[in-house]
């Protein structure tokens, strides 16, 4: 495998409004390989003052993935998603759905949306640890992205 990220923090934006899902999530990925950066907004519409840097965000970095619960308040993943897909500055972000739905028209939805993943949440501590870890093998040792993308300011 090549790392192409070691040279680099990779910038990782989690929506998802559960704090136990963040904590675990965040230490799966501070024992991950690649050196990474870990931003987390709580609902559908601070992902896109996230993006479009507003307010507290101002100097937010681009993120490389975003990890995107379906379940926020405000705007659902799923609006989220569609929205994120239809906007040219940020369609190419990959955008992995991590959430406890197991609802096949949840998932049909999200790749018709073009989602670039969906990972239902493991229950148990231990293999939500592995689910993580493995995100970041794959995204950041394996897959290519598209580097020296413009963020423009909205």
């Amino acid at each position: 495998m090549i790392d192409r990220y070691a040279q680099r923090t990779v910038n990782i934006l989690m929506a998802e409004d559960n704090a136990d899902d963040i904590q675990v999530t965040w230490e799966a990925f501070r024992e991950s390989k690649v050196p990474i950066q870990l931003y987390f907004v709580k609902d559908g519409m601070e992902v896109f003052e996230y993006l479009r840097r507003k307010g507290k965000y101002n100097v937010a970095p681009r993120p490389d993935l975003i990890l995107l619960d379906l379940h926020l308040s405000m705007k659902d993943g799923h609006e989220v998603l569609s929205e994120l897909k239809r906007d040219p500055e940020f369609t190419r972000i990959p955008v992995v759905i991590m959430t406890t739905s197991e609802d096949e028209e949840d998932v049909i939805r999200a790749y018709d949306q073009h989602a670039n993943c969906f990972i239902t949440k493991p229950v148990s501590f231990d293999q939500f640890m592995r689910v993580v870890q493995e995100i970041s093998t794959f995204w950041f040792t394996i897959a290519t992205l598209p580097t020296g993308m413009v963020y423009a300011r909205t």
